[in-house]
């Protein structure tokens, strides 16, 4: 029993410390003044940020954060303000300025193109960093059944809305959608799972494909 409880000890900390080995940790400030933190994957040129929904934290993008990864993409995946080890500043809602500060500190590490993907909370982030942000700092913006924001007229960057049919949230991602300026998509998923959700159903090979793709070519 001792030797089986060994092994199995050993098996456990070996996957741990593979899963370990696939990120690197890394952690930067907020212009307010937090302190955020978040995996990062890969070192290609073009860099993506991905901003987790109420429910989840920078670890449920794993699987996509490889697939990207594998696509030449690098990729930073971010603990919001109040998320895990990540630090409020003098705000604690403004979830934006945590996705900004990655895009900056991809931009001093080297990418040449940054990218935002957000799901339901994190999509409304990215979105208002989209809105705040500087023109031409934000390549591409992914919205996954994105929290409205109040200017989506001033979205920036070339922007891919999704949403399920019946999500709670689809009929005001259509209006974002319409009220954001060119160039813009919106593919509309079966089902009504929400945002992250959709990976644990049967349209998660699409949506990861249409992610693949959007960010990717």
């Amino acid at each position: 029993m001792k030797k089986f409880l060994s092994k199995l000890l050993v098996a456990v900390a070996f996957a741990n410390l593979s899963f370990a080995t696939e990120f690197e940790e890394v952690s930067f400030k907020t212009s307010d003044g937090g302190k955020v933190y978040a995996n990062l994957y890969g070192n290609g040129a073009h860099a993506v940020v991905l901003g987790h929904g109420a429910v989840f934290n920078k670890e449920s993008w794993h699987a996509l954060a490889m697939v990207l990864k594998e696509k030449g993409l690098r990729v930073l995946a971010i603990d919001f303000r109040g998320y895990g080890k990540s630090v409020e500043g003098r705000s604690s809602d403004a979830r934006h300025l945590d996705l900004l500060a990655g895009v900056d500190f991809l931009k001093a590490n080297g990418a040449a193109q940054v990218s935002l993907l957000g799901g339901s909370m994190g999509g409304g982030a990215a979105a208002q960093a989209a809105v705040e942000s500087k023109v031409g700092s934000i390549d591409k913006l992914v919205l996954l059944a994105n929290v409205p924001v109040n200017s989506p007229k001033k979205l920036k960057g070339d922007k891919l809305f999704i949403v399920s049919e019946g999500d709670r949230l689809s009929d005001s991602v259509r209006s974002q959608f319409q009220k954001a300026p060119e160039p813009k998509r919106l593919e509309i998923l079966k089902g009504s799972a929400h945002a992250q959700h959709i990976f644990k159903t049967d349209q998660a090979e699409k949506l990861e494909k249409l992610i693949v793709d959007f960010l990717t070519n």
